[in-house]
């Protein structure tokens, strides 16, 4: 009698979500990673830098604008897999973007912490950036998994690129947001090739040459300043 009751205790779940459930859970998920701190899952990249660095104002100013950005990008990152997680087909294809998802919370949480070190805080606009990825994220699920695989792998390219532009644009000296920046190019690149291998679709030229550029640029723009 129990291991007939233990089979069925394992071939069935132990409840089935509704669709409100869902809309719960995703919610919490969102205003954890907008207003909530969190810990890493791997180390701090920053912790093999000394402390004792001196920036300039100017430099610290400029180094506090790119890590907002940095954060700001990293809390649509986490919008848009999990928008793009939730539509998804393919469960290999699900379970890769959880997978990445942890990475970009990791990202996420080290720009943060650079911000606290910084004396500067987030962006004002981290629910707009979260609410608006996510949609584009959903839309990309729907489409099909190999679309929804060339708009991340089209995605990372593109932010390897900016943050390519801050490494050139950070200051020698300052090794912590440095460190940080470089771990997050290494992912972010690692996220592309893995999308570009699980077979993603080429993204046609207007979207990846105008329409991703453009609103690229908004957010960028606007996350430095408020």
């Amino acid at each position: 009698m129990n291991n007939a009751s233990d089979s069925h205790t394992q071939n069935e779940p132990f409840r089935q979500y509704s669709a409100a459930d869902m809309v719960i859970g995703q919610l919490d998920r969102a205003l954890n990673n907008i207003f909530c701190r969190q810990k890493s899952m791997r180390p701090f990249p920053a912790d093999t830098t000394s402390t004792k660095a001196v920036l300039s104002k100017e430099e610290q100013r400029e180094s506090a604008a790119m890590m907002r950005v940095n954060h700001a990008g990293e809390m649509a990152a986490q919008a848009l897999y999990h928008g793009q997680s939730l539509t998804a087909r393919d469960p290999q294809l699900k379970e890769k973007l959880s997978h990445a998802s942890i990475e970009e919370s990791d990202h996420l949480n080290w720009c943060r912490r650079r911000l606290d070190e910084l004396g500067e805080k987030p962006s004002k606009l981290d629910p707009f950036w979260y609410a608006g990825s996510f949609a584009i994220g959903v839309a990309a699920g729907i489409a099909g998994d190999r679309w929804n695989l060339g708009f991340l792998a089209e995605t990372e390219h593109q932010v390897v690129s900016h943050l390519d532009s801050h490494l050139n644009r950070l200051s020698e000296k300052d090794l912590r947001s440095r460190a940080i920046v470089a771990q997050m190019r290494l992912d972010e690149l690692g996220h592309a090739q893995l999308a570009e291998n699980l077979g993603a679709a080429e993204l046609p030229k207007v979207v990846k040459e105008q329409i991703m550029p453009l609103m690229s640029k908004v957010m960028t723009t606007l996350a430095s300043k408020l």
